[in-house]
């Protein structure tokens, strides 16, 4: 007689069989109109917290990025390029979406673009390329799976990670709902002095750190890892990246988002004390004037500072060398002939005024500027751009540069040289920070920043502790790049028309959303 079995007994002899012998989705290239081999291809490359504050490149006393020091000779170097946010999900999702968080309202914990604007991406636009993903952040997965209509290939997370809970996401993709919680149930609780199985977590644990172990003389720090024991090493990912190059067909659009310099700061054993006793401490006691913390909040700490600082600084190294690795190989195996290469970041790191980390309600220079390094193909000699330009103008730079038509709703403007006119030193930039906000409501509370030319101008909005009324931060970038002196009080005629500019910005952007 015969009969159907059930999907329990196929999840049963499912786990008897060799993960390579899974079949997901994302493995299968779907058919594409083969294009004209004389697009270019896109490759956007992005190290996770990188701040341009620390960066050789940009007058960092320490040469952090050798490697990308080196690259820069042929390309075109942005000195004042702001994120659109101050950590991972906006700021990624203004890169993605060429829009700012107070449009695509990816703004808080577990945030995604709003619906209806899900098609509103980077992907949808470049359809008639082969468009791929892969990131070390699990923030950024979330972009993904709402983009993944308009994508070819999304690498899975774990699929590059060293050791994590056994990636039930690929042994049961549509299992999510209960495959984690048994996984807690069986290990994490363990681990808090429960547990629904009496051997396996302390057997999963002795075999983590088996694999966590066989690192140490690379890792001494312990291995790079995002959450509790997603482990992993950049090597990794940056091999992966070059396999996928080598094979996929032109034209493609790739966007790698790496962790690296990201918390915690593990560096390669040879960057271990790169920079321990070289006299430079390069830090500067500034003004606490807001009561915001934010990631490691300690008092006005210079020493705790100096080695964090330090630490994060040669974990720039590894995120370098290994950068190095990935662009020399791509132009000795000549994939940048054709290509359009950008590298960039989603958001910087603070060691200052108490503040370690980059969740915070502040958007001082060192969390919100970030880098960007753009080569065309054939480019041999450097450029250099000081205007003030935003994370959403990458989209839109490069539709114009491939050929393509940029839609009404992308809010950025073309990047200089590529635009063909001269750049407005009156440009107005903005970057946003509104965790605590309602995704379908105002902008409350909320941080707004505004850069115009030489002035920066930052509006705290809704916040209790600062009481019912906005306050406001504004610096002259040009005189006081270390914004040690506020001069809001002072420059009352500068200060009155940006604060002017930027309240009604942030009034016309709540207008759909007031109840």
């Amino acid at each position: 007689m015969n009969r159907s079995i059930s999907r329990r007994e196929f999840l049963k002899m499912m786990a008897l069989l060799p993960p390579s012998l899974y079949v997901s989705r994302f493995l299968q290239e779907p058919e594409r109109i083969q294009q004209d081999q004389n697009v270019q291809n896109v490759i956007i490359v992005l190290f996770d917290t990188l701040s341009a504050k620390n960066i050789s490149l940009y007058g960092y006393p320490r040469d952090t990025m050798p490697n990308l020091a080196r690259v820069a000779e042929k390309a075109t170097v942005y000195h004042n390029h702001y994120s659109g946010g101050n950590w991972t999900t906006p700021g990624t999702a203004s890169l993605l979406t060429g829009t700012y968080p107070w449009t695509h309202r990816a703004i808080n914990e577990l945030g995604t673009v709003i619906e209806g604007r899900e098609r509103n991406n980077i992907f949808n636009l470049f359809d008639q390329y082969y468009r791929l993903g892969y990131s070390h952040n699990t923030n950024v997965y979330r972009f993904f799976d709402q983009f993944a209509p308009d994508m070819d290939f999304i690498e899975k997370q774990k699929d590059l990670f060293i050791a994590n809970n056994l990636s039930f996401d690929r042994l049961f993709p549509n299992d999510g709902d209960i495959a984690p919680l048994s996984w807690d149930r069986m290990v994490e609780e363990g681990e808090k002095g429960s547990t629904y199985s009496l051997f396996f977590a302390p057997l999963y644990d002795l075999y983590r750190q088996s694999i966590v172990n066989s690192y140490a003389d690379d890792f001494p720090r312990g291995l790079p890892h995002t959450g509790e024991d997603d482990y992993f090493i950049l090597e990794d990912g940056i091999n992966w990246m070059l396999s996928q190059i080598e094979t996929i067909r032109n034209p493609f659009l790739g966007y790698f988002h790496y962790l690296p310099p990201h918390r915690p700061y593990n560096t390669r054993h040879e960057f271990v004390d790169a920079f321990k006793g070289d006299g430079i401490r390069h830090y500067i006691e500034k003004p606490r004037r807001l009561p915001f913390g934010g990631g490691i909040d300690k008092p006005q700490d210079f020493e705790y500072q100096a080695k964090e600082r330090r630490d994060y600084d040669e974990f720039i190294l590894y995120a370098d060398s290994e950068f190095g690795r990935l662009y020399d190989t791509l132009e000795k195996n000549g994939a940048l002939e054709n290509t359009w290469f950008v590298f960039t970041s989603d958001h910087g790191e603070l060691f200052e005024r108490g503040i370690f980390g980059h969740r915070t309600p502040v958007l001082y220079q060192p969390v919100i500027q970030i880098p960007l390094v753009i080569v065309e193909p054939g480019q041999r000699e450097r450029r250099d751009v000081y205007t003030p330009t935003s994370a959403v103008d990458v989209l839109p730079t490069l539709l114009k540069v491939t050929g393509q038509e940029i839609p009404a709703w992308v809010e950025g403007e073309v990047l200089p040289p590529f635009s063909g006119t001269t750049p407005s030193p009156d440009r107005s930039i903005y970057a946003v920070e509104a965790t605590k906000s309602d995704k379908t409501g105002p902008l409350n509370p909320a941080t707004v920043m505004l850069v115009k030319g030489r002035y920066k101008l930052t509006a705290y909005l809704g916040y209790k502790q600062l009481g019912a009324d906005a306050v406001f931060e504004l610096y002259d970038l040009e005189n006081d790049p270390e914004e040690l002196t506020d001069i809001y009080d002072s420059a009352s005629k500068v200060a009155q028309e940006l604060r002017d500019e930027l309240l009604a910005k942030v009034k016309e952007v709540d207008r759909p959303y007031l109840k």
